[in-house]
């Protein structure tokens, strides 16, 4: 493309939407309905500009003239309740569930690493001793040891905040770690999965496996559940820099990573919920089988959550993305 060609040929449509967006008085039905066609022309050469010819000081000149104009087209909104609940209802379980290819295997394969782990720990003597000293191994494990007191080791509200800012700072890396084509997630992933195995393994060599599954399960179950859906949004966000597919790959990065922000807040309010249950029900004096029926409750609200609304949001075209009118503006471009 000749820039000065282009530059002369059009010049004077961006004078004159630059012109109606400096008006005071308010704009006539014409003058709108140009400004609308004008904005939405110069969003296009803004975009062929950048793929075709970028030019620094032009580029800069066309995005502050389309901002302006969008929002003069758009008008300013704030977020309210409204917001908050086409959130909940729409773009949240419709982020979960067509990410779910991605964290679905995720959780599965992760799982049977932290079942392969307690096996190998349970199994080899050997591998118990490298952990810790053996009377250590006791303390731990015995009736009444630290996996047991750790969940009434402090009052319930302090310990559900604490657990939950933990938790949340995991899925948070997850995410934005994402990017770095993913490998540091895997990182994280295998940290929270080792955690787990080695405490199976150790609680399954001195007969008391039951006792830690009672323990975690109630609260593991959702909490884990969150954690596979970070890391899988998180890898799916490095495979995108990889293969960003039919998009460009600005394109893609901007789309994927607006929905992996609002999963951040979504699955946030999920550890929340997981937090409660491990400050409130694990260490409580209900029976074992009260405790583990509370966890699965919630881990089948949840996946009613993404398999329902979810797969319903999606059908009538939620992404999860912010809606069309918010985002950067842009058109098609030549692969």
């Amino acid at each position: 493309m000749d820039l000065d060609v282009f530059v002369s040929a059009h010049r004077p449509e961006w004078d004159r939407l630059d012109e109606l967006l400096r008006r005071r008085r308010r704009l006539t039905g014409d003058e709108a309905d140009e400004l609308v066609v004008l904005y939405q022309r110069t969003a296009t050469h803004l975009s062929l500009i950048q793929s075709s010819a970028p030019d620094p000081q032009l580029t800069a000149r066309l995005t502050q003239l389309v901002a302006r104009a969008r929002s003069a087209v758009t008008g300013t909104r704030r977020a309210g309740w409204r917001d908050v609940t086409h959130f909940l209802s729409s773009g949240f379980p419709a982020a979960l569930y067509r990410t779910r290819h991605w964290w679905v295997p995720t959780a599965l394969l992760s799982t049977a690493v932290a079942a392969l782990i307690g096996w190998w720990i349970a199994a080899h003597p050997e591998v118990q001793s490298a952990i810790a000293a053996p009377e250590e191994l006791r303390e731990m494990t015995r009736p009444g040891g630290r996996y047991e007191t750790y969940y009434s080791s402090h009052p319930a509200a302090s310990f559900a905040a604490q657990v939950w800012t933990n938790n949340a700072q995991a899925a948070a890396m997850c995410l934005v770690l994402g990017a770095f084509l993913g490998l540091p997630v895997i990182w994280v992933l295998f940290q929270n999965m080792l955690n787990v195995g080695v405490g199976i393994g150790l609680m399954s060599s001195a007969g008391r496996l039951d006792t830690f599954l009672g323990l975690i399960l109630p609260h593991g179950l959702l909490e884990l559940t969150a954690v596979f859906v970070a890391a899988g949004t998180g890898l799916r966000l490095g495979w995108t820099v990889i293969d960003p597919g039919a998009r460009t790959r600005r394109t893609a990065l901007a789309e994927e990573g607006r929905a992996a922000l609002g999963m951040a807040v979504g699955l946030a309010l999920v550890l929340f919920i997981s937090g409660a249950i491990e400050g409130f029900v694990t260490p409580s004096g209900l029976p074992t089988w009260a405790r583990i029926g509370i966890g699965i409750a919630a881990e089948l609200a949840f996946l009613a959550y993404v398999y329902v609304v979810g797969r319903r949001a999606v059908q009538r075209g939620e992404t999860g993305d912010l809606d069309p009118m918010e985002r950067s503006t842009s058109a098609p471009t030549a692969a």
